[in-house]
């Protein structure tokens, strides 16, 4: 298996706004909120446009439904202490490494 053309470009995005408030108290999946559920799960982000959804082990896999939806191919953990990027076209992960002047 070669390797992710998504992946790679995505280091050389700038790192998007988040639709959400990072430090939001008791933060739950905003398409959750949205559809009257109040149910916790690990949020992931669209490093295309920001996008804040819940992961695929989450009951309403919010992120998955995003791609299908844009087509934006890569997202990345939302959580505290993760520094990760997934690609959903190629199904690779690509672990990140924090520096001095941000994560790459």
């Amino acid at each position: 298996m070669g390797a992710c053309e998504h992946l790679i470009a995505s280091k050389d995005l700038d790192e998007p706004t988040p639709a959400v408030e990072p430090e939001s108290p008791g933060l739950i999946c905003p398409d959750c909120r949205e559809a009257g559920y109040d149910v916790w799960a690990h949020l992931r982000m669209c490093v295309t446009c920001g996008h804040v959804a819940c992961c695929d082990s989450s009951p309403y896999r919010h992120a998955t439904e995003h791609y299908e939806a844009t087509g934006h191919p890569v997202m990345q953990s939302f959580e505290p202490g993760e520094s990760w990027r997934w690609c959903y076209v190629d199904r690779r992960l690509l672990p990140l490494v924090a520096s001095r002047d941000g994560v790459h």
